[in-house]
Formats: structure tokens, C-alpha cells, sequence
């Protein structure tokens, strides 16, 4: 730990022993948000077209159906709203603040969204923008979003780091320009992205070439590419080159992004569908947890509730409480069983449950101790393991869902 330390985790990148995991600070989103996949969009440096490509995936993906959203965390230069044509401000409830919603049904959240004017300056400091885009998660009901994609600030600064400790994060995209600069730009973004243990999907070059509508050549305005030199180097994919388009650019002035005609990230577009895919077919379950209070009781048969997880490869993406029906012999399993329960996590269990659990190929947990979540989370992290613990009050009767 360096002698100038002040202890400030969330707000550091530097790896030392006294230092935090990232999920020590992770952040709930809003009790009626359920998102799925969050992409943050990135760059070492500004006017690349990050917020461009940010814009472009939301589109592209709400065309294939998916829900979508944009967290716009870009608070000193947001240029999301232009782009989809929104002037409306946010609303708000006492339940929270409502993201407002573009044409085609993309739901969007920026500080322009709350400014009086939307020209007005963001004259703030790094921890107030940092808990801005903090609040934007927690406080913005986004309801049901297959993919939010966040539009970052250039670099590696305050509010990335933010982004990264605070949200779940899922991948993010890495767009820059052809140019000699290109290569010391992507290596800073891709080493903070290892740092954080972020996957980077891919990178997007915009810019790459210009067309002319004349003679049908290309040509490469910025220099030749280094692109995939760059991209070799650091072991990532490009995932697509992008041209300079006129016609974009009067778009997104015109606020008409969603009305373009556009197929440049269609490659990257379907590797997250393959990704969705691979996640539906193979790593999806359901996880039970007999709890008291959020806490792993004790005794499986007689706990107040079963917390039940959604899960998606190695995120939770969904959880609810389902009041304990009743304590009959052989009854819980049976109910656990109908509901679609792969999982079974609890502090003790009786042995005639355990049977049962294992009859229907249901796995059993127990043994365990602490929070709902904690566990559930520990489980798909593969640290959970079960000490074969009997519930020792009602080993030897019909108790704890025994026969």
C-alpha cells in the first residue's frame, strides 16, 4: 500500500495487498430494474465516436428484439439525447426516476435528461459525477433491459473506475480511430480492463475509411490502419470497422439515429446474440436458499422463505421470496421441485429431504452459513461446499421434509 494512501478503494486503480475487491462495491440496481447484460462503451481518447457506437449497438439490438437501454455516463459531454431526438425531461415518482424512451422504444438515461437547459455546463467534481452515474443504476427505474450499454467518458479516469467497481459489468467495447496514437490508447484501456477483470469483447475502429460516392474508392482519410496489428498485440478481436459517413453525421444532428440504415455492427451484434445464446442454452438455473430474514437458517423445514435466483452463466438476474406453503413430510422438496429449483442451499436439512432433492436430481447444499445472496453468489463462483449437516434436532424423526 502506497504511504499516500487515503483508504479510498473505489476511487483508486493501483493494486496493493490492503485493497478492496471490486464487488465490495458493487451497487444494486433499482428494485424494479431487472437487467441482464450491461456494456460499457469505451475510449482512450475523445472524438473517436464512442457515443456514436454506443447509440448504433442499442439500435442495432433493439432491432433484433431485444429490450435496450443506454446509461449515458458521459455527464460533461453527453450526446446521447441528440442523437435520438429527445428534449422531453425525465420524470419522477416517489418510486424513483423514469428513463425517458426514444421512437423505436429505446430507454434512455442522461444529465440532460435533468438539466433545465441542455446547454447548461456540468461544472463538478469527480466524486459528485461519480455518484451521479451511480444514481443513474440505482435510483433510474429500467424495468425489464435485455442490454444496457453505457456510454463512458473518454479514458481511464474517475468515472470508468466508478463504472467498473459499482455496476456489473459484462464486457465492454473498445473503439478507437486509424492512427500511429491508436496503439498507446487501446493498450491503457485494455490493461485497466484486466486490472478490473473485465472482458473486452472487441474493438471498433470508426473512421476507418471514407468512400467517394463518385468513383466507389476507399479511401483511408486518417492513414493506413493499425488496427489489427494493435489488436494482435494485446490478444483482443476487431470486431468492426466502421467508414465516415456523411449521412450518419446529419442523422445524428437531425436526431434520426434510429432511422439509419446500418449494418457495420452486425458482426458484433451477433456475437452477443451467440454469447445469449450459449448462456440460455447451457448455464441457466435456478437456485433455492431456505432462509430467515435473508440469512440461511438453520432448519430447512421450518424457514420463513426460500430465496429463489435466477441465474445466467455466473450472474444472478433475477430473485424473489416465496413464502415457506407449509411444513409436511416430503412436501418442501416436491414444492422446490415444481417450481423449476436446480439448486437447494441450506444451513441443515433432514435426511429423508436430502433423499428426496436427490431422487429428482436436485442438488443439495448444506451445511452453510451467512447471507441468501452471499451464497447463492459464492455457489456460482464454485466456493461453496456442502458439509453433509443434519438438521441434529430432527435427525431421527419426520421433520425437515422427511418421510
Amino acid at each position: 500500500m502506497s504511504e499516500a494512501c487515503d483508504q479510498s478503494c473505489s476511487s483508486c486503480s493501483e493494486e496493493c495487498s490492503d485493497r478492496k475487491d471490486k464487488n465490495d462495491f458493487l451497487e444494486s440496481p433499482h428494485e424494479l430494474s431487472r437487467i441482464k447484460k450491461v456494456i460499457g462503451v469505451v475510449s482512450g481518447k475523445g472524438g473517436v465516436g464512442k457515443s456514436l457506437v454506443t447509440s448504433l449497438m442499442a439500435v442495432t439490438m433493439s432491432r433484433r428484439g431485444f429490450n435496450t437501454a443506454i446509461l449515458d455516463a458521459d455527464i460533461t459531454g453527453p450526446s446521447i439525447p441528440k442523437a435520438f431526438g429527445i428534449k422531453e425531461k425525465a420524470r419522477t415518482s416517489e418510486l424513483g426516476v423514469y428513463p425517458n424512451t426514444s421512437k423505436t422504444g429505446i430507454d434512455i438515461m442522461s444529465i440532460n435528461l435533468l438539466l433545465e437547459n441542455e446547454t447548461d455546463p456540468v461544472i463538478w467534481r469527480g466524486p459528485i459525477i461519480g455518484n451521479t452515474v451511480k444514481q443513474f443504476w440505482t435510483d433510474v427505474i429500467w424495468g425489464d433491459i435485455d442490454y444496457m450499454f453505457i456510454d463512458m467518458p473518454p479514458g481511464t479516469g474517475d468515472v470508468p473506475l466508478t463504472v467498473f467497481q459499482s455496476l456489473p459489468v459484462d464486457g465492454i467495447i473498445i473503439v478507437t480511430s486509424p492512427q500511429e496514437l491508436v496503439s498507446m490508447i487501446v493498450a491503457k484501456a485494455v490493461k485497466m480492463a484486466e486490472m478490473m477483470k473485465i472482458p473486452v469483447i472487441g474493438l471498433v475502429e470508426n473512421m476507418s475509411f471514407f468512400k467517394c460516392p463518385d468513383c466507389g474508392k476507399s479511401h483511408s482519410i486518417f492513414g493506413d490502419s493499425h488496427v489489427e496489428e494493435v489488436a494482435a498485440q494485446y490478444g483482443v478481436d476487431v470486431v468492426a470497422k466502421m467508414p465516415i459517413d456523411p449521412k450518419l453525421a446529419a442523422a445524428c444532428d437531425k436526431g434520426l439515429i434510429e432511422l439509419t440504415d446500418i449494418n457495420w455492427l452486425d458482426n458484433l451484434a451477433n456475437q452477443l446474440e451467440d454469447e445469449e445464446q450459449e448462456i440460455k442454452g447451457e448455464q441457466k438455473m435456478k437456485i433455492a436458499v431456505a432462509s430467515d430474514n435473508g440469512n440461511v437458517t438453520g432448519h430447512f423445514g421450518h424457514c420463513e422463505s426460500f430465496m429463489i435466483f435466477d441465474t445466467e452463466g455466473k450472474k444472478i438476474v433475477k430473485t424473489e421470496a416465496v413464502a415457506n406453503p407449509g411444513h409436511k413430510p416430503g412436501f418442501l422438496p416436491n414444492f422446490l421441485n415444481d417450481m423449476g429449483v436446480n439448486v437447494i442451499i441450506s444451513g441443515g436439512m433432514g435426511g429423508g429431504a436430502v433423499d428426496i432433492f436427490n431422487e429428482k436430481g436436485i442438488e443439495v447444499v448444506i451445511g452453510v452459513s451467512g447471507t441468501a445472496a452471499d451464497s447463492a453468489a459464492l455457489y456460482l463462483d464454485g466456493k461453496l461446499e456442502s458439509t453433509g449437516s443434519i438438521c441434529q434436532e430432527h435427525e431421527h424423526h419426520d421433520e425437515c421434509g422427511e418421510h
